[in-house]
């Protein structure tokens, strides 16, 4: 393995290493959605088709990375058909998404902009570091070399996108008030029906070519640009680089918003999911009453 990327690294770090170089990557971002696990029995064909339907500007998405030696800005392009996005609990999903994302390797500092339920916070904290393991696998992506690494990551309160449905052993009260003859056959999905994982695997492929440790999101560390990312449903695969551009944007970190850490924020997110299925138990037992 060893030799392969020092084979690599002296290829292409040398004509790149040599010079001061900025550039911007544009991701495509896919993630897919199980509708049968999150649906209720006997919901339509039709129905699964619309849901995804009004979803599709939530699943897929655009982001553009502008980068330089130490510093990066990860932000997504806007686009004008955020009302075609899914009501309900997958609107308050999206509404979750961190903002722009400022990473600054070689002070190991992160800014993050991130709203939450209507709230507008500043994260500022070190960079989180994944154990990446760099194998032997390699592909070619665009005209770049990539070489496979994966690691295990931590699944944070806020990332809601990594959600399960409960299993339905861990359920049985909801299957009951199904099987009573409730009309619930295309019921939409509560927080009270999902549970986040602890763990997460990440597969990232990584080219020696651009050397520089970043990547999108919060992801970085490796010894060259990160290419796709592949993280449980979700698939970031980059399009389009554009190196050294001559109206290269300001790579700035964001300014609004409360300032707070990592840790301080996950505890704010934590209370108001814990108060969200609250509110759902007590939204049950009065329908139950009734």
């Amino acid at each position: 393995m060893k030799p392969i990327i020092t084979l690599l690294l002296l290829l292409f770090m040398g004509p790149l290493s040599a010079q001061d170089f900025s550039g911007q990557a544009y991701y495509q971002s896919k993630t897919t959605v199980d509708m049968d696990g999150f649906g209720r029995e006997g919901m339509s064909e039709d129905m699964k088709k619309q849901i995804m339907a009004r979803m599709k500007s939530y699943l897929e998405k655009t982001y553009v990375l502008s980068f330089n030696g130490q510093e990066s800005l990860y932000s997504e392009e806007v686009t004008l058909d955020a009302a075609g996005q899914s009501r309900g609990f997958g609107m308050m999903m999206a509404s979750m998404e961190p903002g722009m994302q400022y990473k600054n390797i070689g002070q190991n500092q992160l800014v993050e902009a991130h709203e939450f339920f209507g709230k507008e916070f500043l994260i500022k904290d070190g960079l989180a570091t994944l154990d990446w393991e760099v194998t032997k696998e390699s592909k070619v992506i665009g005209q770049y070399i990539a070489i496979k690494a994966t690691a295990v990551k931590e699944v944070k309160p806020d990332e809601f996108n990594l959600m399960r449905r409960r299993p339905n052993n861990d359920d049985k009260k909801d299957k009951q008030e199904d099987d009573s003859g409730a009309q619930d056959q295309a019921k939409e999905t509560t927080p009270e029906d999902v549970v986040m994982p602890e763990t997460v695997e990440v597969t990232a492929w990584f080219t020696p070519q651009i050397p520089i440790g970043h990547g999108p999101g919060e992801y970085w560390g490796l010894p060259g640009l990160i290419l796709e990312l592949n993280i449980d449903r979700t698939t970031l695969l980059c399009s389009k680089i554009v190196m050294n551009p001559k109206n290269m944007p300001e790579i700035e970190a964001p300014r609004k918003g409360e300032v707070v850490t990592q840790e301080a924020f996950q505890e704010i997110v934590t209370k108001k999911t814990q108060e969200l299925r609250a509110n759902w138990r007590g939204r049950g037992s009065r329908g139950g009453r009734g």
